[in-house]
């Protein structure tokens, strides 16, 4: 399977007169968390809240600086999460995929809305 890409909007719901900014992630159901670079955090004038550890795909640990809050927009769909400061490139992993109900096209390397939900995001509760 090749590489997913997506473009979302990324904002922080603490500062609403903010602008939006529009990022492109990697799309990546295996990994946990949202990830950014530390000049997107700059730019939503993220705080961070502490320090967390993550497991990294070549099975080294980092101890990363974890942000937040971030507003995800993806077509009809929000959420809000935190996000660790990682790496050079956006990461878009399984937790706010679930929370926007999200599903990856691994055939059209697309990412879109849950098609049997695509007018509103439904999930677990049980």
């Amino acid at each position: 399977m090749g590489l997913v890409f997506a473009d979302i909007k990324l904002s922080n719901p603490v500062l609403p007169d903010q602008l939006p900014i529009e990022v492109n992630c990697l799309v990546d159901s295996g990994a946990t968390f949202l990830c950014i670079p530390q000049h997107v955090a700059v730019q939503l004038g993220l705080k961070e809240q502490q320090k967390r550890e993550i497991f990294l795909a070549d099975e080294t640990v980092k101890l990363a600086p974890y942000v937040g809050p971030i507003k995800i927009e993806f077509e009809n769909r929000i959420c809000f999460v935190g996000a660790m400061i990682l790496g050079e490139k956006c990461l878009l992993g399984a937790v706010p995929m679930e929370d926007m109900d999200l599903v990856v096209h691994p055939r059209y390397f697309k990412l879109s809305v849950n098609p049997e939900s695509p007018n509103i995001a439904r999930g677990l509760a049980k």
